[in-house]
């Protein structure tokens, strides 16, 4: 910046521009947490927009009683403007008086005018009916106010709803949604929700349709292993906002406790618990101690170590009931903190079973992914868009969908120069109201914003028939703009066999189920293809005891074997089971294995599925019984039996141990918890953030006092010298080294952290503690 004569200069890039001092810059952004670093924050005013929870339950109840009561709100609307209206004439008069009284020096002068007298009782009087009818307007708008609120439940729980899909967008930046579309969504639900002159049913009946259509069209847009998560958030949600869940509670099931306790040896009577588990389980039994209708627990659960052995050694142990009288003393909630000490690997399960309980069943089954209901959802101005995982392509669906609705459509893979190929793919299918498909937008990160600006330049003149489809795999990249006025669709393999089976036969047509010659044998075949198909994707989930490479199996080869099943029933009377075994497994499928162990595995798994015996309806193909062949004959038969299927199958079908799933869903567990934790709020105000900082100053103390001193190395060297004949004294030095290293450090830690919510010491960025 330079100063000219009669001005400033101020240099951008290589040109030197006139700088008026009355110049203001303002900017806006759609990120919901942007971040801004110190030298710009403090050059600049930052203003936060972002919506509060109940301005948010202002706004949904504004525009519910736009539909319900549009007479009444227009009434409202109108007292309000008649009202503000009046306060600006009352002001004005007050101000016309004072005006004229100012005029005059002495009192005495104002009595001898006459005119002023006049004046004075006219804007008395009128001053007078303006305040009736302002009080009248009152008592108007107070009556409407009281309608309304008997409808102020319906607009908390859309606050609250959106409030958590916020909270969702924060686990992966695909999961994007705007106010606008949520506001959409609601006054779809409204429309379609079951109308009633009786308040609580209308209110019943919207929060109802509401959630479960906000489930739905969220739950498409999720990856599998966030789908119950967001089932969980829902029903917390919802509860939070009925009071019916102790905040302390909710902590403590995602964090556990907040201080380490002293440990116990294990007692004589609970040797069914493992010494690695015990010590955990005694910490979270001490803690337990500090929650409301959990005081006393630890002293209940170390005298009837049998009757808590039974949960333990239970294979449904989320269903049995707590002994005692703590069944019915304690709430679901309770009930989940007291089963994750016990057997965590059921926590999933119960949690299931809590959200059926809370919210209802369908938000435990998440939709099936079907491209004409994310069509009917989509306009011009609204893309769609295919968010991918490894192995996944859908391009055939893609094509598939556009040939049956005969629509014009062309795709084109971004990256490497084709983005001005695309652009020009766009402008004619704008014209002719033609589908096109972006492919791979994650492989062109820097033409982002370009896709940013056509997606918004997109008007209403362009033909009503144009769709773009996007697709990519995770991408931060990616605009907020477009993730968040779009359609999303996962494209992955569900999680479970129901789930898997249920895709592939909603995917399938009537006539797909149909064989000239063989017609019975080939669906019964087909199921067991299917069976297969979804035992060999489930498998991925148990790790190495599943496969010991992870595979990309897709639909892709399922649909190879159901082609070359309906050509060898063409060709053979006879069937060939062992041809229909060496291309499955060896070549279809096989063809991806490239383990010799998985490969002699994978042959062996489909034995199971591809015999004789499946063409016997109600063929076992696992001991239980539960997975068998079925007695359909088409689509609605299939899905029939699916239907019946369990969501979380047990490690039998997959001929593995009880045990295998313990490691699995511990797993599951902890990354549920982990996740929703992670979501939480960091900090509050108030009386909550002292009780906070009181609950990190207390840990932080407790774990300082149970840190050891560090080891005398001089004294230690001297009773273990170092010997050629012990050489085992050398290893011993350098561990002491390095573990006096890290006592140092956690005590320093400790102390420095107690100062700094003292309020001693300034925490950095880096975590780093100054004075």
């Amino acid at each position: 910046m330079g100063r000219m004569k009669g001005g400033t200069l101020v240099k951008l890039s290589n040109r030197q521009v006139k700088y008026d001092d009355q110049f203001r810059l303002y900017m806006a952004t759609r990120l919901p947490n942007p971040h801004y670093s110190p030298e710009t924050s403090v050059m600049v005013t930052l203003l936060n927009f972002a919506i509060t929870f109940k301005g948010l339950e202002e706004q949904m109840l504004n525009q519910f009683i736009d539909h319900q009561m549009p007479e009444q709100q227009r009434k409202k609307n109108e007292i309000l403007r008649e009202n503000a209206e009046a306060g600006i004439e009352l002001q004005k008069i007050e101000q016309d008086i004072l005006t004229s009284l100012a005029k005059y020096e002495k009192i005495s002068e104002i009595l001898y005018d006459e005119k002023l007298i006049e004046v004075l009782g006219s804007a008395k009087k009128k001053s007078a009916e303006i305040k009736l009818r302002m009080k009248e307007s009152e008592i108007a708008e107070k009556e409407i106010d009281a309608k309304r609120e008997n409808y102020r439940a319906v607009a908390k729980r859309a606050s609250l709803l959106f409030f958590c899909v916020v909270d969702v967008s924060q686990i992966d930046p695909m999961y994007q949604y705007s106010l606008k579309w949520f506001k959409n969504l609601f006054s779809l639900a409204v429309q379609q929700a079951p109308d009633s002159d009786i308040p609580a049913d209308r209110v019943k009946s919207v929060n109802s349709e509401f959630t479960k259509m906000l489930y739905e069209n969220v739950c498409r847009g999720l990856f599998e292993k966030h789908k119950l998560l967001l089932s969980f958030l829902l029903a917390t949600k919802i509860m939070f906002g009925d009071d019916l869940i102790d905040p302390s509670d909710w902590r403590y099931l995602l964090a556990g406790p907040s201080a380490s306790s002293d440990l116990m040896p294990r007692p004589p009577d609970f040797n069914w618990i493992p010494i690695k588990e015990w010590d955990d389980k005694c910490r979270q039994l001490c803690g337990m101690e500090t929650l409301k209708k959990l005081a006393g627990i630890k002293d209940y659960f170390l005298s009837h170590s049998s009757d808590f052995q039974k949960i333990y050694d239970s294979p449904n142990a989320h269903e049995e009931p707590w002994p005692g009288e703590w069944d019915t003393k304690l709430d679901d909630m309770e009930k989940l903190i007291l089963l994750k000490m016990l057997r965590p690997d059921k926590i999933i399960n119960a949690t299931q079973k809590f959200i059926v309980k809370h919210i209802g069943k369908e938000f435990i089954e998440p939709p099936t992914l079907e491209l004409s209901k994310c069509f009917n959802d989509s306009t011009i101005k609204t893309p769609l868009i295919f968010i991918l995982t490894q192995g996944t392509d859908p391009l055939d669906q893609f094509l598939k969908f556009a040939e049956e609705l005969k629509k014009p459509k062309d795709y084109i893979s971004l990256g490497k120069g084709n983005e001005k190929a695309a652009v020009a793919l766009l402008d004619t299918a704008k014209q002719n109201g033609g589908w096109v498909l972006l492919q791979n937008c994650h492989l062109a990160a820097s033409w982002m914003p370009q896709l940013e600006l056509i997606v918004e330049s997109i008007s209403d003149t362009v033909h009503k028939d144009f769709r773009l489809w996007l697709s990519s795999f995770v991408c931060k990249e990616f605009p907020v703009s477009v993730l968040q006025n779009s359609v999303k669709m996962t494209i992955e393999p569900p999680a479970g066999i129901k789930a898997n089976l249920k895709l592939t036969y909603t995917n399938f047509k009537d006539e797909d189920l149909v064989h000239e010659k063989k017609p019975e044998v080939f669906r019964k075949l087909l199921f067991g293809f299917c069976m297969f198909h979804s035992i060999v994707q489930d498998r991925r989930k148990f790790g190495p005891i599943g496969w010991n490479i992870m595979y990309e199996f897709n639909t892709e080869d399922l649909k190879v074997c159901m082609k070359q099943l309906r050509i060898i029933l063409d060709d053979y009377d006879n069937i060939p089971y062992k041809v229909l075994n060496y291309l499955g497994a060896e070549i279809n499928y096989g063809g991806r294995v490239t383990d010799d162990k998985d490969s002699r595995l994978i042959k062996t798994i489909l034995l199971d599925y591809m015999n004789p015996d499946v063409l016997n309806e109600g063929y076992k193909f696992s001991p239980s019984g539960i997975y068998c062949t079925p007695g359909a004959n088409n689509k609605k038969d299939f899905l029939k039996y699916i239907k019946k299927l369990p969501r979380f199958p047990d490690p039998e079908i997959f001929g593995l141990h009880d045990n295998a799933a313990i490691i699995t869903a511990q797993a599951e567990t902890r990354d549920l918890l982990e996740t929703i934790l992670n979501l939480q709020p960091r900090s509050s105000a108030g009386s909550k953030e002292l009780e906070r900082d009181k609950t990190v100053l207390d840990m932080a103390k407790s774990i300082e006092q149970k840190t050891p001193n560090a080891y005398d190395l001089e004294a230690i060297a001297q009773k273990y010298p170092v010997r050629y004949e012990e050489s085992m004294n050398t290893v011993l030095m350098q561990e002491l080294v390095r573990y006096n290293g890290l006592l140092t450090t956690m005590s320093s830690s400790l102390k420095e952290l107690q100062l700094a919510i003292e309020g001693t010491v300034v925490m950095s960025k880096n975590n780093r503690l100054s004075s």
